[in-house]
């Protein structure tokens, strides 16, 4: 069982993240080099709030954000234009790929029930649900130059508002009774009557145009990332799956 889950998971999550990687550089890549170009002509005031989770957006491209500053003023190291950039933010796909993948097939496991491709994406779509979506309501992705408030409190934030989503689903699905349904509706809504830590005042120096952009491509990238990652995760849990029917 474990290395069924462990070989589905780096196959799953090593062809997800290089597959996600193409799509970033065709839908966020582009709006985060131009917000970069604004951020930069700020100053630093624009650079300080520039930080953001980064668990907000599902998978964060390495280049998300221009190059932050050390505790001594000096400027922190960053994967440099081109190339480099290219290549650490594919790094970063596939690890996050895996991670992820190593997720779903865990919970393909403890379901207990049969996972193919086609299951394999609505798992997927839940993962999405989950940790990009529900998240995004108060913390939505964040482009490079926008005010945000302090990391901690959005990490712990995004934490649990990912913790009440999945236990809320969870319920919803894999219990029955009208009971566990409305109590997994309140569990799912309860980060957000907490609220999400906000900015002190709204704004910078990227337009509004191109952050709302920037939200509907990241969602939209964090969707086709989750559908595909899904299929294959179930696919492959399939196709592992009869290979140890065979040997046995």
């Amino acid at each position: 069982m474990f290395r069924r889950i462990f070989f589905t998971a780096i196959v799953a999550g090593l062809l997800g993240g290089v597959g996600i990687s193409v799509v970033h550089e065709f839908t966020t890549t582009p709006i985060i080099l131009h917000a970069e170009e604004f951020e930069n002509s700020g100053g630093d005031d624009a650079h300080k709030h520039s930080l953001r989770s980064g668990g907000i957006s599902l998978i964060a491209p390495a280049h998300a954000h221009g190059p932050e500053k050390t505790a001594d003023g000096d400027e922190a190291w960053g994967p440099g234009d081109g190339l480099e950039r290219t290549l650490f933010t594919t790094l970063a796909n596939i690890l996050t790929g895996i991670g992820f993948a190593l997720v779903l097939t865990a919970c393909f496991a403890l379901s207990g029930r049969p996972v193919n491709g086609q299951t394999g994406v609505l798992w997927g779509f839940a993962g999405f649900g989950i940790a990009s979506l529900a998240p995004s309501l108060g913390l939505p992705p964040e482009v490079p130059g926008a005010m945000a408030a302090e990391l901690a409190g959005r990490q712990m934030w995004w934490i649990l508002c990912v913790a009440a989503t999945a236990a809320g689903l969870w319920a919803m699905v894999f219990r029955n009774g009208a009971a566990w349904m409305i109590g997994g509706i309140a569990v799912i809504a309860v980060p957000h009557l907490i609220g999400a830590p906000q900015p002190e005042r709204i704004g910078g120096n990227v337009p509004p145009e191109l952050a709302a952009h920037f939200v509907a491509a990241s969602l939209v990238t964090a969707t086709i990332f989750w559908c595909a990652t899904g299929w294959l995760a179930g696919t492959f849990w399939d196709r592992f799956s009869s290979s140890e029917a065979q040997e046995v």
